[in-house]
C-alpha cells in the first residue's frame, strides 16, 4: 500500500527548504508557465497551478469528488472520512444545512463582543513588553479559545487542541521512510485521541446539553434521521482543526505582510476603516493560509491538454492560482486596496469554507486592536523564518516582533 498510503505524506520535492516552504511563489510561477497541469509520479497525483484550472477542480462537483472514503464501507470509515470536507452531495448538502446554523450573520454578531474580549486579554499580556512572538501570544491561542467555546469544550484543554490540530495538518520534513513513518504514527495517534476526546464530550452533552454546536447537532435531524456519532465527531474535529489553523495563519501572515510591505501597512494604519477589510482579503490572496486542496476524478476527463483518469488524485494549488497574472493585475504585488479580489483562499463551490465569516471577523478584530495598541512594529533582530511543516496549511511557527 506504499503508493496510496505513503504518497499522501510525501512533500513536493521542489519545495524543501524553509525559504521555499514560505515562499514557493517562484516555483508556482515556473509551473504555471511550463507545466500548468502535471503528473507527479512520486506522490501519485496531478497538480494544477492556473486559476481557471484550480477553479474548475474545486467547483465542478460532477467531475471531481471530495469523498476520499468512497470505496470504504460506512461502518469502517473514520470520523474524518465522514466530515463535511470529505462528503459529496446529497449527504454534504444535508449536513451543511444543519451546521450552517452556527455560522449565520446573526450568530457571528453574537460572537463579536466575546472575540473582542479575548483579543484584549491576550494583548494585555504583551502590552508592557518591547518584543513578543505574535504567534504564541495572539494568533495561536485566539482561534483555539473561540472554537473551544463554540464546541462547548473546556478551554483548559486548548494546549491539547493545538497539539492535535498541528499533527493532523503536519507534513514531513523530508521524504525519508523514517520521517514518513514518524509523521504517520503521530497523525494516527492524534486522530485516535481526538476521536476518544469528542466521544467523551458527546456522552456528556447527551446528559447535559448546552447551547454549543455539539448539543445542537445531537438534537438535529434531517427527514427524521439524526446525525451519527461518527458524523458529529468528524465535524467537531474538522471545525477544531480548520478553525484553528486557518485563522491562526491568516492573522500571522497579515502581520508578516505588514512588515514586508511597510508602505501598504501605512495605508491600513492611517485609515483602518477604509483599508483593513480589503487588506485581509489581500493577505488571503497573497499568502493564503491553505495553499492546496485535493479532489478525486469521478470519471475520465481533461484539464487543459492532459487527460485525467477516473480515480486519480488532483491537487489544486490555491496559493499558485491566487498569484496567477492572467486573473489578477500585478498579481505579485501586495495591494491592500485591491478590488475586485476573487481569490480562492477559502475554496470554491459547495465546499467553500463554512467558517470563512468567523475567520474574517477574528482577523479584523485582532488586527484592529493590535494596530490600535501597537501601531509601529517591526521584525525582531531575533526573528528567523520558521514556516509550518505542512503540504497544504501555510503559516509561521513563530513570528518575533519588536514593538517600537
Amino acid at each position: 500500500m506504499e503508493n496510496k498510503t505513503r504518497s499522501a505524506f510525501r512533500q513536493v520535492s521542489e519545495i524543501s527548504t524553509k525559504e521555499e516552504r514560505y515562499n514557493p511563489f517562484a516555483w508556482y510561477s515556473k509551473m504555471r508557465k511550463e507545466e500548468p497541469v502535471r503528473w507527479d509520479e512520486d506522490r501519485q497525483s496531478w497538480d494544477v497551478f492556473r486559476y481557471e484550472d484550480a477553479k474548475l477542480v474545486l467547483e465542478n462537483k460532477e467531475l471531481f469528488s471530495s469523498n476520499r472514503g468512497a470505496n470504504i464501507e460506512e461502518k469502517d470509515q473514520s470520523p474524518l472520512a465522514v466530515s463535511l470536507i470529505n462528503l459529496d452531495p446529497p449527504k454534504h448538502t444535508q449536513m451543511r444545512f444543519l451546521v450552517n446554523k452556527a455560522f449565520t450573520p446573526r450568530a457571528m454578531k453574537e460572537w463579536e463582543p466575546r472575540i473582542q474580549k479575548i483579543v484584549e486579554l491576550l494583548l494585555d499580556d504583551i502590552s508592557e513588553t518591547q518584543e513578543a512572538d505574535a504567534v504564541s501570544a495572539l494568533t495561536n491561542p485566539l482561534p483555539v479559545m473561540v472554537i473551544a467555546e463554540i464546541l462547548g469544550v473546556p478551554i483548559e484543554d486548548q494546549k491539547k487542541f493545538k497539539e492535535w490540530s498541528d499533527w493532523i495538518v503536519a507534513g514531513p520534513k523530508d521524504n525519508s521512510e523514517e520521517e514518513i513513518q514518524r509523521l504517520q504514527k503521530n497523525q494516527e495517534r492524534s486522530h485516535r485521541e481526538l476521536v476518544d476526546y469528542f466521544e467523551n464530550i458527546i456522552n456528556i452533552k447527551n446528559q447535559q446539553p448546552g447551547d454549543d454546536i455539539i448539543s445542537v447537532l445531537l438534537n438535529a435531524s434531517i427527514n427524521d434521521e439524526k446525525l451519527t456519532k461518527n458524523e458529529i465527531i468528524g465535524f467537531s474535529i474538522l471545525l477544531l482543526v480548520a478553525g484553528n489553523e486557518t485563522t491562526t495563519n491568516l492573522i500571522s501572515n497579515a502581520l508578516y505582510c505588514f512588515t514586508e510591505y511597510p508602505e501598504q501597512y501605512r495605508k491600513v494604519k492611517e485609515n483602518p476603516e477604509k483599508f483593513l477589510a480589503s487588506a485581509i482579503e489581500e493577505v488571503l490572496r497573497f499568502r493564503s493560509p491553505v495553499q492546496a486542496m485535493n479532489r478525486i476524478a469521478k470519471e475520465n476527463t481533461w484539464i487543459g491538454s492532459r487527460e485525467i483518469q477516473e480515480g486519480e488524485n488532483i491537487v489544486a494549488w490555491i496559493g499558485s492560482a491566487n498569484r496567477d497574472d492572467d486573473q489578477f493585475e500585478n498579481a505579485q504585488e501586495f495591494d491592500v486596496a485591491r478590488k475586485p479580489n476573487p481569490h480562492m483562499a477559502f475554496g470554491k463551490g459547495i465546499h467553500f469554507c463554512l467558517g470563512a465569516p468567523l475567520a474574517r471577523m477574528e482577523a479584523e478584530i485582532a488586527l484592529k486592536e493590535w494596530i490600535k495598541r501597537f501601531p509601529d512594529f517591526e521584525r525582531s533582530e531575533n526573528f528567523t523564518l520558521e514556516p509550518i511543516e505542512s503540504s497544504f496549511v501555510y503559516g509561521l511557527k513563530e513570528f518575533k516582533l519588536r514593538i517600537i
